[in-house]
């Protein structure tokens, strides 16, 4: 695959609700990058499972995919917590992965010249997906704040679901995402912590934005 040279690539990894995708949507918009909600992907797939069980094989994703609008990763509908445990399942077959891994890599490496380079966030972006990117972020924050944002995320959404519930459901969903035999989730040495747990959003973004704007202007 040819990759556009002199652009910007941005890799994020981190666990689900610790502000990745909020941060990956300001650095897009701030330095104009095309943004890519990896997880979506998964969670789109995951959907797809539930709603097609028996049409559901690699040659049915590998054509709804090739299909998809970008537009409707923002469906509300794939936020669901039952998605949520349907993508984090699929994500574990190496077939599969292998098919979003061609999918990202192909907007990773040649988003729409309207735009500076590519954002990308997810659980294993820095490790297999964009290796080589320019920048490398891993985004986290404690068990309890995340899992306090989600609950409050379901909230707005009027999803039923307790506290207790959303921690125990991230609980489980971090032991699959870094336990996974494929692309678990784990932080390299070469890749910058960023803890949000006492950060806010605008917080973490001056911090981030500091580290990029030191690279990019010298």
């Amino acid at each position: 695959m040819k990759k556009k040279k002199d652009i910007i690539t941005v890799a994020i990894d981190s666990p689900a609700a610790a502000g990745a995708g909020t941060q990956a949507k300001l650095i897009s918009k701030y330095y104009k990058l095309f943004y890519l909600d990896t997880g979506k992907i998964y969670r789109y797939i995951g959907k797809l499972k539930l709603d097609n069980k028996k049409e559901f094989n690699y040659n049915f994703i590998k054509k709804k995919i090739r299909n998809i609008k970008l537009a409707y990763l923002k469906n509300k509908s794939l936020l669901s917590n039952e998605v949520a445990v349907s993508a984090s399942e699929i994500s574990k077959d190496k077939n599969i992965r292998n098919i979003v891994h061609k999918f990202q890599q192909k907007y990773a490496y040649n988003p729409p010249k309207k735009f500076k380079g590519s954002v990308l966030d997810g659980r294993d972006i820095i490790t297999v997906q964009v290796k080589d990117a320019m920048f490398k972020f891993f985004i986290t924050a404690s068990l309890n704040v995340r899992a306090k944002r989600r609950f409050a995320e379901y909230q707005k959404l009027n999803k039923k679901m307790t506290y207790n519930e959303v921690f125990k459901s991230l609980k489980n969903r971090d032991k699959s995402d870094r336990n996974r035999k494929y692309g678990p989730l784990k932080k390299t040495k070469d890749s910058i912590l960023i803890n949000t747990t006492k950060l806010s959003k605008k917080a973490c973004f001056k911090k981030i934005r500091a580290i990029m704007d030191k690279k990019l202007n010298n």
